[in-house]
C-alpha cells in the first residue's frame, strides 16, 4: 500500500495572511484604558481606596493605571470591570454604539500592549476585533504573545477561550502545562488559575474572553 505524505492539518499561511503583524496596527494608547477605568470609576462614586479593597490592589498600583503609568494584564482589567460593575468590553475599547460588527481583515482595530507587573517588559499586545457592539458582554481579540519566563499567574471571573493561529504557546493551567501549536485550542473558566505566554519568541492567538 502506497505511503500518504503527512499534510498537516492546519494551513499556517492563511492564518499569516490574516494576523500579519500586530505592530503594523494603528497603536492605541494605553492611558485611554486608565481613563476609561477612570471614568468609570468616577461615575459609580467609587475612591481609590474602595476599589483597592474591591480588588486587592494596592492604591498605588491603580493610580499607576488610571494616569496610564501601568500597563494592565487583561486579567487586571477583567477583575477591575467586575469590581466596577460593567462589561470588560468598556474598559479594553470602548462601550460602542452598534447592534452588530462586521470586521474585514485589513480594518486595524486600536492596538494596546500589557507588561510584566515586575520587568515593566511588554509581554503581549492586542486589539478588539468587535469594539462597536453596544452592550457586548463577550470581547474578541487578536492577541500576540511576547516570550516571558515571568509567569504571572491570573485568577479572576469569567471564562476565556484560546486558538493559537501562529507560533507556540504555553498555558499553565490548574499547576499543569501545555504546548499550543497552530490549531490548538483551549477553554477554561477564569477562576482556574492560568497564565499563557509564548513558547516561542512570537506567538499570535485568537481570545475570546467572556464576562
Amino acid at each position: 500500500m502506497e505511503k500518504k505524505e503527512n499534510i498537516p492539518h492546519i494551513n499556517v499561511d492563511y492564518f499569516e495572511d490574516l494576523t500579519e503583524n500586530i505592530e503594523d496596527g494603528r497603536t492605541g494608547e494605553v492611558e485611554e484604558v486608565g481613563t476609561r477605568i477612570r471614568q468609570l470609576r468616577e461615575e459609580r462614586g467609587i475612591s481609590l481606596e474602595d476599589l483597592s479593597s474591591l480588588t486587592g490592589f494596592e492604591v498605588s498600583n491603580l493610580k499607576d493605571i488610571e494616569t496610564g503609568k501601568e500597563q494592565p494584564q487583561l486579567g487586571t482589567v477583567m477583575r477591575l470591570s467586575k469590581a466596577l460593575d460593567s462589561a470588560v468590553g468598556r474598559l479594553v475599547s470602548g462601550m460602542g454604539t452598534k447592534l452588530y460588527s462586521i470586521t474585514r481583515k485589513n480594518d486595524r482595530k486600536q492596538v494596546v500592549r500589557s507588561a510584566s507587573k515586575t520587568s515593566k517588559k511588554n509581554i503581549y499586545s492586542y486589539m478588539s476585533l468587535a469594539p462597536e457592539v453596544q452592550g457586548r458582554h463577550m470581547e474578541a481579540l487578536i492577541v500576540q504573545l511576547e516570550k516571558n519566563e515571568e509567569k504571572e499567574i491570573s485568577v479572576h471571573n469569567g471564562e476565556e477561550f484560546v486558538f493559537v493561529l501562529e507560533g507556540v504557546a504555553n498555558l499553565t493551567i490548574a499547576n499543569e502545562s501545555y504546548d499550543l501549536e497552530p490549531g490548538d485550542s483551549a477553554y477554561y473558566l477564569s477562576t482556574t488559575s492560568h497564565y499563557i505566554t509564548a513558547k516561542t519568541q512570537r506567538a499570535t492567538i485568537l481570545a475570546v474572553l467572556y464576562e
